[in-house]
């Protein structure tokens, strides 16, 4: 395929050529009538860019494909047979792939270490979860993927699953096995889903891990907003063989999806597969190497302790995407969360993610020497000043068996159900009827539907204590927790 074309954007510019006028929403029409103190902030171009698909970059009445050729180039690109794009973020983008493979009542595997979005995709689409807990990594307390060995098993317990949801690489940059939990999945003859949100660059250079679609996955989900070039909520889906059926998958979309699609969105999805088609390995050549140089100099710095490919090594993870640098902090006496706010604070950096023993900078083609010396130059003053940082009481950090809490009810009808409002000392033993997730990087600690322990709540409380951001709890200090009334029908 020609991949120098670009139908989306020749679209827009054809729409820019013609002058057309628009007589539709005022936020429409091109920039007239929007105030020129915003648009002195955001730019002009925003509002010229920002089209309606029908009567102007495709009329859906006399169709062009405009949207169709693009996302057949997006399919032939990253190796896929078929591709959708989404304007609403991989969030949506998952609960539409998980409805597409598992309908309400039906059982669905899912890694445990789940982003929030999951759990809220089984409380709206009705699936029942079967819970695959992740590979645990108690020095780093960290979650790895989880193995093909930890998916079979499920899968016979369970043999009436209807695929199984696989997360990798992490926010931490760990990554699965994807092909050996995929030629589990398949050998019933269930679909592996990839929620490679943090994957979007990899099936552009061989020296990355390996792409979903290139290990037999049979539907990824990307965010290219993350690793790639597209502006937020830019998602696409990547679809293979014939155990998700592309109708079904774009109906699915249909019905959670937006009816007013961004040509925002699609024209920088459409600009960033060309981009990588004709400069990809060349760009991602360039940020890898950066990343090693990098990660160098940080295992140089004292009190930082960059993870690198030693978890490989130790069976912890199958592979390591080296653009993730991830830095733990603890020898500093600081927690990864007390960093980044002292980067962000003393030194205007911005990083990816950090929780209480590490923090994150992802390192992409979109770098250069300047963006390098920053970094390293924050990095170095933070081990220089961490004795200044007033120190706050520790977050207490469970066993990894603590964090494996019982189900008693199926996670929609304990959302759902009557519910109170207790104090955390009286929590202990209730079934949480809420998700509760430090973010980042936003996986719960507890879903809806399981049984609260004494364990978690230390964790939560002292968490929040100590300045975790505790976002979708009712109570964001988790002084109280929003749990199912008693009475309450249960059933694991």
């Amino acid at each position: 395929m020609d991949h120098s074309r670009v139908p989306v954007l020749e679209a827009l510019e054809d729409f820019r050529r013609r002058g057309d006028i628009a007589y539709g929403p005022p936020g429409h029409k091109q920039g007239r009538g929007v105030d020129p103190r915003v648009a002195e902030i955001v730019g002009l171009d925003v509002f010229r860019s920002d089209v309606l698909s029908l009567n102007g970059l495709d009329d859906h009445r006399q169709s062009q494909g405009v949207l169709r050729r693009a996302q057949e180039l997006m399919a032939d690109a990253v190796g896929a047979e078929h591709a959708f794009f989404s304007t609403c973020g991989s969030s949506l983008s998952v609960k539409t792939a998980m409805l597409a493979a598992a309908g309400p009542g039906e059982k669905l595997l899912l890694s445990r270490n789940a982003h929030k979005s999951v759990v809220a995709a089984v409380i709206v689409n009705g699936v029942e979860p079967v819970w695959v807990h992740p590979k645990f990594d108690p020095e780093r307390h960290l979650a790895h993927p989880p193995e093909p060995d930890d998916v079979r098993r499920c899968l016979e317990e369970h043999p009436d699953a209807k695929g199984m949801l696989l997360i990798t690489p992490t926010d931490w940059g760990s990554c699965a096995d994807i092909e050996g939990v995929a030629r589990v999945c398949h050998a019933v003859d269930v679909p592996v889903i990839v929620d490679e949100a943090w994957g979007a660059h990899l099936p552009f250079h061989p020296d990355l891990p390996v792409w979903g679609m290139h290990a037999e996955a049979d539907l990824v989900v990307t965010s290219v907003h993350k690793m790639g070039g597209a502006v937020e909520q830019s998602s696409v889906f990547h679809l293979q063989y014939d155990r998700v059926s592309p109708e079904a998958l774009a109906q699915r979309e249909d019905l959670l999806g937006t009816t007013s699609a961004s040509s925002l969105v699609h024209a920088t999805l459409d600009g960033w597969r060309r981009q990588m088609v004709e400069q990809g390995y060349d760009l991602l050549d360039g940020a890898i190497r950066r990343a090693h140089r990098i990660r160098a100099a940080v295992a140089d710095l004292p009190g930082l302790r960059p993870m690198g490919r030693e978890i490989v090594e130790e069976g912890l993870a199958a592979d390591l995407d080296p653009l993730k640098i991830v830095i733990d902090v603890r020898k500093l006496g600081l927690s990864g969360i007390q960093a980044v706010e002292w980067l962000r604070t003393h030194r205007h950096v911005d990083v990816g993610g950090s929780d209480s023993c590490r923090l994150s900078a992802s390192i992409t083609h979109a770098d250069d020497d300047e963006t390098e010396e920053v970094l390293l130059d924050a990095l170095r003053a933070l081990t220089e000043h961490a004795d200044s940082v007033e120190r706050r009481p520790p977050v207490r950090l469970p066993e990894p068996s603590a964090l494996e809490l019982e189900q008693a009810m199926l996670p929609r009808e304990a959302f759902f159900a009557p519910v109170e409002h207790v104090p955390a000392e009286r929590a202990a033993g209730r079934i949480a009827a809420e998700t509760i997730s430090p973010y980042p990087p936003g996986v719960p600690v507890v879903a809806p539907g399981e049984i609260i322990t004494d364990e978690v709540l230390d964790y939560l409380r002292s968490g929040a204590d100590h300045g975790v951001l505790i976002p979708d709890a009712a109570d964001s200090s988790v002084r109280t927790l929003r749990v199912v009334a008693r009475g309450a029908n249960t059933r694991a």
